[in-house]
């Protein structure tokens, strides 16, 4: 069992949520590209080194739950059940990353994004970091051994299929789609 976080991790995490909040909001209001960090800083009233102390860029704040999104795909990997097979952990785990990125209100962030070359940059970036994270929790699987390659084409798929589902009319119809596909894939690739 691990120990609840201490009031100073508490503090950094409510000064952390306050400068994203921040920075989505002018950033929704005013447009990317008019805001600065020093906007968002002055906003949040902290120090624009504050800022960077949490975020690596201005990119990053819009993209503030990043490190949360490839830990939970990683962890479907690694946290699931012995005998809980590999793709239906990681569809369960896109279909409630697809949930949480078309709720309501999302749409607005992601015209936004979909509208600054730099976000869709950071976006793919973020991606492509993703997928090579859960590649290696795949390749690291005590179950049938796959080809460095099979597991890194399998990443990009899951990653794909977040994105695919996202852009869909139906999100969920979408990821199963995407998944019966991959869940073909996978099984091409026992040895």
């Amino acid at each position: 069992m691990t120990a609840p976080p201490g009031r100073r991790e508490r503090k950094k995490a409510a000064t952390r949520q306050k400068i994203a909040d921040t920075a989505l909001r002018l950033f929704l209001d005013r447009g990317y590209d008019a805001v600065g960090i020093r906007d968002v800083a002055a906003e949040a009233d902290v120090a624009v080194t504050t800022v960077f102390s949490h975020f690596a860029s201005k990119e990053a704040l819009v993209f503030e739950q990043d490190e949360d999104f490839e830990q939970r795909l990683t962890r479907a990997v690694t946290d699931r059940a012995p005998h809980d097979p590999l793709i239906p952990a990681l569809r369960r785990e896109i279909h409630a990353l697809v949930r949480h990125c078309t709720a309501e209100g999302a749409a607005p962030i992601w015209r936004m994004i979909d509208e600054s070359s730099a976000l869709r940059g950071y976006e793919e970036s973020m991606r492509l970091r993703h997928a090579e994270s859960l590649a290696e929790a795949i390749a690291a699987d005590p179950g049938p051994a796959r080809t460095e390659t099979a597991c890194r084409t399998i990443a990009r798929f899951v990653i794909d299929a977040f994105s695919l589902a996202r852009e869909a009319a139906d999100p969920p119809a979408a990821v199963d789609e995407v998944f019966r596909m991959i869940e073909a894939a996978w099984e091409s690739t026992r040895r």
